[in-house]
């Protein structure tokens, strides 16, 4: 198996169900989603059409501009951080530059006395 940019040799093992090289420690066959290990489970395919549980209209992203996330239950799928964990900084951040802001014209006002 080779790096799809380097294409440097990858150390890889071959799927017992399909016979396609995967990755050295892979869980699933990223081919055919066999477990590579007995310990696993093979996936269960299911229909993301009939997901119950995934509110598409009314999900929350996650703040953070890197994450992909969505926010349930109060934390990130993704990153794992509180909602609160992302909004606190900000908050904080235009607090500071506010003081800021109120301490330069305080200043400004007894220059021009």
């Amino acid at each position: 198996m080779k790096c799809p940019y380097c294409e440097k040799e990858l150390p890889g093992i071959t799927c017992p169900d399909c016979g396609q090289t995967v990755p050295e420690g892979a869980n699933y066959c990223m081919y055919c989603g066999a477990p590579m290990r007995e310990d696993l489970e093979a996936p269960v395919d299911q229909d993301p059409m009939e997901e119950d549980d995934l509110d598409l209209e009314n999900r929350v992203l996650c703040p953070d501009g890197t994450c992909t996330g969505i926010i349930v239950d109060g934390r990130c799928t993704e990153c794992g951080k509180r909602l609160e964990d992302h909004l606190e900084p900000e908050v904080e951040a235009e607090d500071e530059s506010a003081d800021k802001a109120a301490e330069d014209k305080a200043e400004q006002n007894s220059a021009e006395k």
